[in-house]
């Protein structure tokens, strides 16, 4: 008999295990096509038979999954984006060739052209920061004399906030500027930055499936000018009134922008005139957000969105109310990782339900103001807000490294 097969295209350092494991619970037998498996440790720990192929060659994907379909049931195909959005429009694709569930692939492609969702959510009545669109320095330079400082550069392509910056003065908008146009930054097509208003007020992210809000989280960034998470606590502490405003303004995201198959991420910022999105990402969230949603209320978001992929019916009821809380493990400085210890000390207290170091020592540590920066996070649950943000504490405590500067001298 064929074994029903879920073809995972890439990878995802934080969450791509758990697929791994669930598709496995489910019945199914995952395999990865990524452009290098090598990336990905998890991988070859788990086991998973692995295709090397040029994920951004649709004939090519389309090429492999034909092989795979004569020795396989494909039950289904999902991936994950890196800092590559476009894999999600290049799944979406080979779901409609193969005729298997997923998402519209005009609508990912709309949504993932950052200035493109701003017009149609515009077009649809959302409230948002301020937005230009610019091609050039000059074309910066004009964009934020309009909006006014501070400004937030970002590519109008990408994700996990590369090359995402905070800009309070002339100088540092001309920094940032020169970095992303000057050949440091990465562009995977014609450089365009959408240069915003800086919403001040606090994050809240809406994590949904289909077009129902299953859980919301607030979320606290590490020093500017960068937006690396610090902490993010589940469910979010919000008024009644927050909660509908964000859930009412969640589901007419999904309608201005064509989604509500699989899930979404929405972004808020509460700000003194009520919420504004400030994106919308047609993909469940990374990180550690499926996992603190599960603590939280119970819904496993990876195990429901393996379900529609196969086209089973999903489960979203909550089964318990908790507060989960993550701590991210973010370096103050560059060099070279000595140690990293405390590990197995934290994760032996009670109420701590996950302690995770994505690097080992004598890593290069570079931090680039992006979700690459930390070294690690600490989980905790308990049935309060007080109590989870206490053993919390007690286990991020446990947890010290070193880091060697690099040399400056010429030899």
């Amino acid at each position: 008999m064929a074994k029903r097969a879920l073809i995972l295209v890439e990878g995802h350092r934080t969450i791509g295990h758990l697929y791994v494991k669930e598709a496995r619970r489910l019945g199914l037998y995952p395999i990865t096509l990524s452009a290098d498996p090598t990336q990905y440790a998890y991988l070859e720990a788990e086991g998973t038979e692995v295709i090397p192929v040029a994920t951004d060659n649709v004939q090519a994907l389309l090429h492999e999954c034909s092989l795979l379909r004569s020795t396989h049931e494909i039950a289904g195909i999902t991936g994950f984006s890196g800092l590559d959005e476009s894999i999600y429009v290049t799944v979406s694709e080979l779901c409609r060739h193969f005729r298997l569930p997923g998402p519209d692939p005009a609508s990912i492609d709309r949504c993932n052209d950052k200035f493109n969702q701003r017009q149609l959510l515009k077009k649809a009545g959302i409230p948002m920061p301020a937005y230009r669109l610019a091609m050039d320095a000059k074309e910066v330079e004009y964009a934020a004399a309009e909006i006014g400082l501070p400004v937030v550069l970002k590519p109008a392509e990408g994700s996990g906030s590369s090359g995402v910056r905070l800009c309070r003065d002339v100088a540092e908008l001309a920094a940032h500027t020169s970095y992303l146009l000057g050949g440091e930054h990465t562009w995977r097509s014609t450089p365009r930055i959408l240069v915003e208003e800086f919403a001040r007020g606090t994050f809240f992210s809406a994590n949904l499936m289909g077009s129902e809000v299953v859980a919301i989280g607030a979320s606290e960034f590490g020093p500017p000018p960068n937006f690396v998470f610090h902490e993010t606590v589940f469910p979010a502490p919000m008024t009644d009134e927050e909660f509908n405003r964000v859930v009412d303004l969640s589901l007419r995201c999904l309608e201005g922008l064509g989604l509500g198959w699989g899930p979404t991420n929405v972004e808020f910022r509460w700000t003194k005139q009520g919420p504004v999105v400030i994106e919308v990402n047609p993909r469940l969230a990374g990180g550690a957000s499926p996992r603190l949603v599960q603590l939280s209320c119970g819904t496993d978001l990876i195990r429901e969105h393996i379900k529609v992929v196969i086209g089973q019916e999903w489960d979203l009821r909550s089964r318990h109310s908790c507060t989960a809380i993550v701590r991210h493990l973010v370096p103050v400085s560059d060099g070279t990782l000595d140690w990293i210890r405390g590990g197995a000390r934290a994760a032996s207290i009670q109420g701590v339900a996950d302690v995770k170091f994505h690097v080992k020592p004598n890593a290069r540590i570079i931090r680039r103001g992006d979700y690459t920066d930390t070294l690690g996070h600490v989980i905790a649950a308990s049935p309060n807000l007080a109590l989870t943000q206490e053993i919390l504490q007690r286990a991020v405590d446990e947890v010290t490294w070193s880091i060697t500067p690099f040399r400056t001298d010429v030899e």
